[in-house]
């Protein structure tokens, strides 16, 4: 949520205020605080500072290759939405705080209806590791959190 006089302003109130706008470019100057997204890497960092957590360790929980994370925690790669997933596991985060991170990172929440997000949601709900969660999706014959598509 963005803020504006100090004050959250809701996606809906922000979609009201969209649909009522008498045009869009005086919308888009007039709400430009409230739609500012951070920078995924200045996001992550701000995070690992405020739990208290290292980049490192937040890698190796997330079962990201070691030079990879570092280059998303450095801003030198993008993140796939799958990646930004497993990020979520390695800072242990709640389901509301990891549909956050996927905002920051602009890719798509976890949507319920979807089975392999059903079952990733419900991990992270549950507090599950990424390792227990792989298996769960293996177990179900879904793609694994940074594996190939599966067919069918």
């Amino acid at each position: 949520m963005a803020q504006q006089n100090g004050k959250n302003t809701g996606t809906s109130t922000l979609l009201r205020r969209l649909f009522k706008a008498p045009d869009l470019e005086r919308f888009l100057e007039g709400n430009s605080t409230e739609m500012e997204i951070p920078l995924f890497h200045n996001y992550i960092t701000e995070l690992c500072r405020t739990m208290g957590q290292v980049p490192e360790r937040v890698i190796k929980m997330a079962s990201i290759e070691r030079t990879y994370g570092h280059q998303l925690f450095n801003g030198t790669r993008k993140p796939s939405r799958d990646k930004v997933i497993q990020l979520a596991f390695g800072f242990g985060l709640s389901v509301d705080e990891a549909q956050k991170l996927l905002k920051v990172a602009q890719k798509s929440l976890l949507y319920p209806k979807i089975k392999r997000d059903a079952v990733i949601l419900y991990c992270l709900n549950n507090q599950k590791s990424i390792i227990e969660t792989q298996s769960v999706l293996e177990t179900l014959g879904l793609t694994l959190i940074g594996g190939e598509e599966k067919n069918g």
